[in-house]
């Protein structure tokens, strides 16, 4: 892989990873109601999961799924409706408790799975390997330096966000506790998270 290669993909890594999303805005919800440790398991849990879908990806199931509308809108339909529950659950907890926390709780493998219901990191996987692997030479090669970048960047955009939302944490409990301001918080997160399910929806 040649440099200009390389540094086109740290510019699409940084794009892709560091705005807004699904991934991102959970990261930041989970570590605002319930800490940065609570939020860790998710964090962790994107990059494994998002670089099991770029490998599946590149071993040529990726296509299958876009090129068959019935696994098309089965992962669409799949990720709308867990963004859509997720969101729900979020615009329902107010108060900054280890009840509260708990039941805005996403588990690890519940963030694996996430990533493979995304239809958004389906085409994202696609891209990057018929961009930077498929047809080209030394395909191993290449996937040795993509997963992990990817991997890397995945990680550290939702710790940042993580690390912005635990860092909100006393903001949020408002004047005596009232909770105030983490029911608007959590309401304008899962107003983001619908966004972007319509928007999957869309694509």
């Amino acid at each position: 892989m040649t440099w200009q290669e390389f540094t086109a993909l740290l510019v699409l890594a940084t794009a892709m990873s560091f705005t807004p999303g699904p991934n991102t805005t959970l990261s930041t919800a989970l570590a605002a109601n319930g800490g940065l440790r609570r939020a860790m398991p998710f964090v962790c849990a994107v990059p494994l999961g998002w670089s099991a879908l770029l490998l599946v990806c590149a071993w040529g199931l990726g296509a299958l799924v876009l090129a068959l509308p019935l696994l098309n809108w089965a992962v669409k339909l799949g990720g709308v409706a867990y963004l859509l529950w997720l969101a729900w659950k979020l615009s329902q907890t107010r108060q900054l408790s280890e009840a509260s926390a708990a039941a805005l709780s996403v588990g690890f493998w519940q963030g694996v799975a996430l990533q493979f219901v995304n239809i958004k990191a389906w085409m994202l996987a696609l891209a990057i390997v018929s961009g930077w692997i498929a047809g080209r030479g030394e395909s191993v090669q290449r996937l040795a330096i993509v997963v992990p970048t990817m991997l890397a960047f995945a990680f550290a955009s939702n710790l940042l966000y993580a690390t912005m939302g635990s860092l909100l944490r006393d903001w949020l409990r408002g004047p005596e506790g009232t909770g105030d301001r983490l029911r608007l918080f959590n309401r304008a997160m899962a107003l983001v998270l619908l966004v972007t399910a319509l928007w999957m929806l869309a694509l």
